[in-house]
């Protein structure tokens, strides 16, 4: 069994990166229960740099305290053709600096008001930085093509899971273990995974 450190404070990335590698040899651990105490300033211009920031500054702190290990991270975020692939990278600071998901989605429907149907084209992005116990960075990449609603449909998910239009309705209105077999950090997650089944 790979131990394997995230590097994230979000609890729904947690479990969705839990639930997905549930039938790997990966065993999950948060920076929390890894003893580190983390909060890294994203200021990448790319995901990659982002992911890479926070993966280094955990494995640092694990290197700190004598402890090698695999450590993870993830940066992602939507973006929308019609809007020049904003908000991407600024995805969770689309609206403020304190804003909500309910912010967020409520400032891209409105500057989405006026594109019609046909243009409303849009991806999420993740991308993994994944550092080994000898501190080599490895990363790994998965997207979910979409559309953007006229409005939030569905009650699961989080972040713009209920404006993202997947199939016949939202990946909001997806249950957890359907998004999971469909998402941009499954397909990353199941690149990380054939790396770890190649190690062996």
């Amino acid at each position: 069994m790979t131990r394997l450190v995230l590097a994230t404070n979000n609890k729904n990335k947690l479990r969705e990166i839990r639930e997905i590698l549930a039938d790997t040899d990966i065993s999950v651990i948060s920076q929390q229960e890894a003893g580190v105490d983390a909060d890294v300033e994203e200021t990448g211009t790319t995901f990659a740099e982002n992911a890479e920031l926070k993966a280094a500054a955990v494995w640092d702190a694990m290197q700190a305290k004598g402890e090698a290990c695999w450590v993870l991270a993830d940066d992602s975020g939507l973006s929308v053709d019609a809007l020049d692939g904003a908000p991407g990278v600024y995805s969770h600071r689309f609206a403020g600096e304190n804003a909500t998901d309910a912010d967020r989605i409520a400032k891209l429907l409105s500057l989405m008001a006026d594109v019609p149907d046909g243009k409303r084209s849009a991806h999420f992005a993740c991308v993994m930085c994944l550092i080994a116990p000898d501190g080599k960075r490895r990363f790994f990449e998965g997207k979910a093509e979409g559309v953007i609603l006229r409005a939030p449909q569905g009650e699961n998910g989080f972040g713009y899971d209920p404006v993202f239009g997947f199939g016949t309705g939202s990946f909001a209105e997806l249950s957890a273990a359907e998004k999971n077999a469909v998402s941009h950090r499954y397909h990353a997650l199941r690149q990380v995974g054939a790396f770890f089944d190649q190690q062996d």
